[in-house]
């Protein structure tokens, strides 16, 4: 096994597609993405599978993003005392994609999205922030209910839907800046971690440069 990632040998430009009617308060699916939405982590570059599909879209109100995790038996876990060791997706969102230092500025945001942990029986998903370790400046602490998000259970498995207003997200502006830096790290309690691409021998939780990049996409306004 190569003591580098293939993974880490180049860095890829992931496009972000727009889509203009999200988030659907009013309805039951608050993204509903399609295949076409999906972010993909080339796994099998390095041997590995993945259980999870992780799916982003855009607008000028903010970011979608749905997560599927498939083959699990049992229903998600978690405790809002412990966001990284709960099931659900952490995301790093640097709104600048600055490369110029290894520490966060105040545009890098981490989130955690996580699928149960909230209420009296801990089975309700719920939304926390979290500063970056060693962070230049620390972006603001949202206000978790303005961040919706939600669960559905699906056989195998679950949808966990969240939109991240852009209120959220510090120096968010897609007309200015369409390109972000980007990563995350998806848990869960049967099948483990699953990586956006290099794994824990590299800093990523702290480290901006390591960081993949999310083009957002004009197109077809759907």
């Amino acid at each position: 096994m190569s003591l580098i990632p293939n993974r880490f040998l180049f860095r890829v430009s992931h496009p972000c597609r727009y889509r203009k009617d999200i988030p659907r308060l009013d309805d039951d699916g608050l993204l509903e993405l399609g295949a076409d939405y999906r972010i993909e982590n080339h796994a099998a570059m390095d041997g590995l599978k993945n259980f999870a599909d992780v799916r982003l879209a855009w607008n000028e109100f903010g970011l979608g993003v749905e997560l599927e995790v498939k083959g699990k038996d049992r229903a998600p876990l978690g405790d809002e005392a412990r966001a990284r060791g709960s099931d659900g997706i952490t995301i790093w969102i640097d709104t600048r994609d600055s490369r110029g230092s290894h520490r966060a500025t105040r545009y890098c945001h981490q989130f955690h999205l996580l699928a149960a942990g909230s209420g009296a029986d801990k089975e309700e998903p719920f939304v926390s922030q979290s500063k970056i370790h060693r962070a230049l400046e620390d972006a603001p602490i949202a206000d978790p209910s303005q961040i919706p998000i939600r669960r559905t259970t699906v056989r195998g498995g679950y949808v966990l839907e969240a939109f991240l207003p852009a209120q959220a997200l510090n120096g968010y502006d897609p007309e200015q800046h369409p390109r972000l830096g980007f990563f995350w790290s998806v848990r869960d309690d049967e099948w483990g971690e699953q990586l956006m691409s290099i794994g824990p021998e590299f800093p990523f939780w702290e480290d901006p440069t390591l960081w993949a990049n999310l083009q957002l996409q004009p197109g077809a306004k759907s």
